[in-house]
């Protein structure tokens, strides 16, 4: 099933797991974090296998570290390709990002220096994991609060340059968007519509942290208005992409989190409405 066509999804918690199992089919699929599942076996696996029976799920990874210099680590690529085999995954992403050096994982999603050298060496990155994996990956913008000195180019210049060089698609983070257009003072809309349409193949939408001078995309929030207007403008551009809603703390009762994915339904519609007249 195309990525466009799988509707409304949430993100795989545990709190979750026997709300998702119980009753009819809640959600059209399912983000599971992909470092939860990179083991043998157990109650995750098991859980991950009863809910894969339920729903289509996709794979979203945080330590690929595809920004790093040095090449992908082949261990965690053979056990994404374990879980893939056995999960079956509708897509594999991960971020933009490094994530640590000499071996260590900071669990930090670092941001990249948008220059000419970092696109290189990132496009080597996602070929090697491509080419082990034997599919597309799709790629997250994330959120950042500084900016590397020497850019010669915009993220969005980044990530379009990135697709056009290996293939790749994108997960458009719609509240990192605006987040960074917030902290770095560029326009959300350009960032938009800079981007090529079929390569956006899954939205994030999520709540972020307003704090003196920053926003801090943290996740534990409801979706803001301002990100809400950002998403029906995302769906006017690139349709009806499989939109996702992130919540990663202070985990509402399933219902209330029910409630905001229908007004994500809701702003869909209206988007897809105002565009056809």
């Amino acid at each position: 099933m195309p990525a466009k066509a799988l509707g409304f999804g949430i993100g795989l918690r545990s709190r979750y797991y026997e709300d998702l199992l119980s009753g009819p089919p809640s959600v059209d699929w399912v983000e599971a974090l992909t470092e939860n599942y990179l083991i043998a076996g157990g109650p995750p696996l098991d859980h991950l296998d009863r809910i894969r029976e339920r729903y289509p799920v996709a794979l979203h990874g945080v330590s690929l570290s595809i920004g790093s210099i040095t090449p992908p680590d082949e261990r965690y690529l053979d056990k994404l390709l374990t879980l893939t085999r056995r999960v079956q995954p509708a897509w594999i992403s991960d971020h933009l990002c490094w994530t640590g050096v000499d071996g260590i994982n900071t669990h930090d999603l670092l941001p990249l220096p948008f220059t000419e050298e970092a696109l290189v060496q990132v496009a080597q990155n996602i070929a090697v994991v491509q080419d082990h994996l034997g599919q597309a990956l799709l790629i997250e913008n994330i959120s950042s609060y500084v900016d590397w000195p020497g850019a010669s180019m915009t993220e969005w210049e980044f990530l379009r340059e990135l697709v056009k060089r290996t293939g790749c698609g994108l997960l458009l983070d719609i509240n990192n968007v605006y987040v960074n257009a917030h902290n770095h003072g560029f326009n959300a809309l350009q960032y938009l519509d800079a981007l090529p349409v079929d390569a956006v193949q899954q939205f994030h939408v999520a709540g972020h942290t307003v704090q003196e001078i920053l926003l801090i995309d943290t996740h534990d929030q409801p979706v803001s208005p301002p990100v809400w207007d950002l998403y029906e403008y995302a769906v006017s551009r690139f349709g009806t992409v499989a939109t996702l809603l992130e919540r990663d703390d202070h985990l509402p009762p399933f219902g209330d989190l029910m409630n905001e994915l229908d007004e994500a339904r809701r702003r869909q519609s209206v988007a897809i409405k105002d565009a056809a007249r």
